[in-house]
């Protein structure tokens, strides 16, 4: 029978989290001990038996069809984030992948797109935000070296250097927190994954409260505000593009917005580093 323990914390987050008011019912009689739905309440709500509904937060239900997953992903408000999330957490048990612990290598087809947008920070990021490839402007920008076969994920976290640097560092944490949740959903059979987050939760507190609210972000579209100590306030669009062929690296782009101060001073940044 496969661990569904996953399966039920996150039913059990996303049912604390919204309220009857939010469901759209009227709570059931009794004194309440959870802050948000009952199991009752919930389990009506997506047409099951209160029993039903207990064994799968419990993780004693083996099988879930298509049919009670998108009841509670409608039940629970569900996004299209989580509910994806939720599939992953409710599919089969999978069998490891010999292949997954190869090196990757960069993929050549967005490495001529970093080239090309070598006016602009670009990072080539692999499995477990491992570095693949950065654009020359990214180390000026964010103040460190971040050399292929290093972590993003532990300069962020655990250099003090990223929050001094970072604004708004915590949204651009949380949500990669949200992310490396939504990667182990996805990729339960990667150990070297689930060691990373475990090393980041117990040496980051942030981390951990993060982590235990079971949110779940993709690789969507974020902000990032830069204190630069020379250049001054910067502020970028980060976009993530993924190839056809190969899910598992992405390549991220620092836009700007043309004719900001950004996109001004960013010309000086590449010329500091055409003299270094």
């Amino acid at each position: 029978m496969p661990d569904r323990s996953a399966l039920g914390a996150f039913l059990r987050s996303r049912r604390d989290r919204l309220t009857p008011a939010q469901a759209g019912i009227t709570p059931f009689p009794g004194p309440r001990r959870v802050p948000g739905l009952r199991k009752e309440e919930l389990a009506v709500l997506a047409g099951l038996s209160p029993d039903h509904y207990s064994r799968l937060e419990q993780g004693r239900q083996s099988t879930l069809t298509d049919e009670v997953l998108t009841a509670l992903a409608r039940a629970l408000r569900l996004d299209e984030v989580e509910r994806a999330h939720l599939r992953d957490l409710a599919a089969p048990a999978r069998r490891r992948d010999s292949g997954w612990e190869v090196a990757q290598r960069p993929d050549p087809g967005l490495l001529r797109l970093m080239t090309t947008l070598a006016h602009v920070p670009t990072l080539l990021l692999g499995r477990r935000s491992d570095v693949l490839a950065s654009g020359p402007l990214l180390a000026p920008v964010l103040g460190t070296d971040l050399a292929p076969g290093s972590s993003f994920a532990r300069w962020l976290f655990l250099d003090p250097g990223a929050r001094e640097r970072i604004v708004n560092w915590s949204d651009f944490a949380a949500a990669a927190v949200g992310a490396m949740r939504y990667e182990v959903g996805r990729h339960p059979e990667d150990r070297r994954l689930a060691a990373q987050v475990a090393e980041l939760r117990a040496l980051d507190p942030d981390v951990a409260r993060w982590w235990d609210d079971h949110g779940v972000t993709d690789r969507t579209s974020v902000a990032k505000r830069i204190d630069h100590p020379v250049a001054g306030p910067l502020e970028f669009g980060i976009e993530a593009v993924v190839a056809p062929h190969d899910p598992e690296q992405r390549l991220v782009i620092y836009t700007v917005e043309p004719g900001s101060p950004t996109d001004r001073v960013l010309p000086l940044l590449a010329s500091w580093v055409a003299v270094s």
